[in-house]
């Protein structure tokens, strides 16, 4: 949610930042709304007194045993008026919320205008492989290994699932394994968090209310889902210390947690969307951080620095790309994607998302921290694929595999996976 004092004091920046990503308002219909909200609140607060004073006097009076009957008189008027002005306040309050609960977040300053067609590559890692053999794409190599059937995941959840069998179920684990070994060595604490959230999960994540339809729903309310999957578990992670306040000292907290996601949103069936590249469900391994405002850019360069390890420790060429505002998450103010190459396509596939949400999240969510010169800020969240594996797998594929079908397998996953090759079913 956006700070309410900002849009009071600042609305260009508000406007201008908005503009960025596409998203055009009437700031000037707000403030007027708003100055009428604080205008409702300063004259219940006022009412309130008055009827509190006029208890008191009525107490007193009796006491004295003096005559109260103008006083209770004038106790039911300034009652009758609250009720009015309170009635007044919450539907000023609704009026506010429900305009800005669906705005997306301010980017930052460095983050430029435009859509998908404006991001920036930052850096590119790595020399992409020249074959001097008919290159496979993933989802002939996989069929030819032996490690996924697309067939029976479709017969089993229908369009946009698949099943990971014999080795290639080794291989999603040993990488999810690779991910949680490396977290747990940088000092991350471990979460398994539930994979169905409430609505309240949603809110505060800035999925709900405006992307209320893109997630599965367990249980519709009025609303929106009052209960849903999650659709990553970052929705989950930031809500672990909603309406907390945490002390300055225990900033930053660094959790990570594994889990399926589940998106309602599938590809078709262009060269660049088959396989496991884009589905209804898959793995990963999600980080995220509570971080001091004054280091959460400190943060989201390690969160990155991270991500981007482990996709160089995998020896796969990629590149970090710096998205426009119009293609950043809405609940995030800058985002770096880092993209694997994938032969197949000529071209870059996302396999981790690192994000900068500053406050939005912890406004909606109520999340503070309190520092030791007093007062209670707003904390700034954090999260980053640490990684996802179904785009992974494609490239560990395409950018290892060999003239004679097999595939070599990468040195770190070594301790949790058998072989050193993958090796094709019918040479076994």
């Amino acid at each position: 949610m956006l700070d309410v004092t900002m849009i009071r004091e600042n609305p260009d920046r508000v406007r201008r930042g908005l503009d960025k990503r596409g998203v055009h308002v009437d700031l000037s219909a707000f403030l007027a709304l708003d100055k009428e909200r604080r205008r409702a609140r300063t004259e219940t607060e006022r009412l309130r007194a008055d009827r509190n004073r006029l208890s008191g006097d009525i107490a007193r009076a009796r006491r004295a045993g003096g005559s109260t009957e103008e006083l209770h008189a004038r106790a039911r008027d300034a009652g009758a008026r609250l009720a009015e002005w309170e009635r007044r306040l919450a539907e000023l309050e609704g009026e506010c919320r429900a305009f800005l609960d669906p705005l997306p977040n301010i980017p930052d300053d460095d983050v430029v205008a435009g859509g998908k067609e404006s991001n920036e590559v930052v850096r590119v890692a790595g020399t992409p492989a020249e074959f001097t053999f008919p290159v496979k794409d993933h989802v002939e190599l996989a069929r030819s290994l032996d490690l996924v059937d697309y067939q029976r995941g479709a017969k089993l959840g229908g369009s946009g699932f698949w099943v990971y069998g014999g080795d290639g179920a080794l291989l999603e684990w040993a990488l999810l394994n690779y991910f949680v070994a490396s977290h747990v060595r940088d000092g991350y604490r471990f979460v398994l968090p539930p994979h169905i959230l409430t609505y309240e999960a949603g809110y505060a994540a800035g999925q709900f209310p405006k992307f209320a339809d893109e997630v599965f729903a367990i249980e519709q309310g009025e609303a929106g889902p009052e209960r849903f999957l999650l659709p990553t578990s970052e929705t989950a992670l930031v809500n672990l210390h909603r309406d907390e306040t945490l002390p300055e000292a225990e900033l930053p907290k660094r959790y990570f947690a594994y889990s399926p996601c589940y998106r309602k949103e599938i590809g078709g069936y262009r060269s660049a969307e088959r396989g496991t590249l884009r589905g209804h469900q898959f793995d990963k391994v999600e980080m995220f951080q509570f971080a001091h405002p004054e280091r959460s850019d400190e943060a989201h360069q390690e969160l990155l620095a991270k991500a981007e390890r482990l996709v160089a420790e995998l020896g796969l060429a990629y590149r970090v790309t710096r998205l426009a505002a119009g293609d950043t998450s809405a609940s995030m103010a800058k985002t770096f994607d880092i993209e694997v190459w994938l032969p197949s396509i000529a071209d870059h596939v996302e396999v981790s998302s690192v994000s900068n949400a500053r406050d939005y999240q912890a406004r909606r969510g109520n999340i503070r921290y309190r520092p030791s010169r007093g007062g209670s800020p707003f904390v700034h969240t954090l999260n980053a694929s640490g990684l996802a594996t179904s785009r992974l797998l494609p490239a560990l594929l395409e950018q290892h595999q060999r003239a004679d079908g097999t595939v070599a397998v990468p040195e770190v996953l070594r301790p949790w996976f058998p072989a050193a090759v993958l090796t094709p079913a019918k040479a076994r």
